[in-house]
């Protein structure tokens, strides 16, 4: 694959995320006004819930269609259950068309897993056909017994995607869990698609992580099966993208 190519696929795997807590409404205008324009459209845009309408809006006046995601139980994991189905269902009724949950990786630690299904099977049902992606928070897990277990839960309870990383922690994605998630994955009995988030801020590094996802699982990485939660690649892309 050329090249060009080869940054056009990353580009359609872009899940571009604005999730800073100091942010108003006019710092989000201000950021989705000076994003580079990409030649291809991007996977989705992902914001906190307040910010969805104002993101629905700039998305239908481009005419560029991508999924708009939100995050729920985010970051640390530890909200009620009816909490979270109660900021899913506001999400979805924002505009919404995916949801990026934080697993309640403390439990999983704790060895409690039977919590950790009961509450995602829990989501998945609140989610109803939209899109699905677990964050496991890897960098948080201590083992990579933990990090195997976390994927396995989040593809029985029914998720989508597994994503590696809210980005709020210390550790984001690492090699290694990368391959313990694909491996898990790889062996799924259903598509489940494959997130990697979290210190993904060189193009090199993405297209890396595209190489492994497809080396392990066979697959070709789509927007329906592999994102990259990486907005700072944004820029880099649409300058290489001019000049190639």
């Amino acid at each position: 694959m050329t090249n060009r190519l080869r940054l056009l696929q990353l580009s359609k795997l872009l899940d571009v995320t604005r999730l800073n807590d100091q942010d108003d409404a006019l710092q989000m205008a201000d950021w989705l006004q000076q994003l580079p324009q990409l030649p291809v459209p991007i996977a989705a845009y992902c914001v906190y819930p307040d910010y969805l309408p104002q993101l629905r809006q700039v998305i239908a006046d481009a005419r560029q269609p991508c999924a708009l995601a939100t995050v729920v139980n985010f970051p640390a994991g530890e909200l009620p259950l009816t909490v979270v189905c109660q900021q899913i269902s506001d999400a979805l009724a924002a505009g919404a068309t995916e949801i990026d949950c934080v697993m309640p990786y403390q439990a999983l630690l704790r060895g409690d897993h039977q919590h950790v299904s009961q509450f995602l099977t829990e989501v998945r049902r609140c989610c109803g056909a939209s899109c699905l992606k677990v964050i496991i928070e890897s960098g948080e897990l201590i083992t990579a017994q933990q990090v195997a277990r976390a994927t396995e839960i989040a593809i029985d309870c029914g998720a989508d995607f597994v994503k590696s990383s809210t980005g709020k922690v210390a550790v984001g994605i690492t090699d290694e869990a990368a391959r313990i998630m694909l491996t898990i994955i790889a062996a799924a009995d259903r598509p489940v698609g494959f997130k990697a988030s979290g210190g993904v801020r060189t193009i090199a590094q993405a297209l890396q992580l595209i190489d492994l996802y497809e080396h392990i699982t066979g697959i070709t990485a789509t927007s329906s099966t592999m994102r990259i939660g990486a907005s700072a690649l944004v820029s880099e892309l649409a300058e290489q993208l001019a000049v190639d």
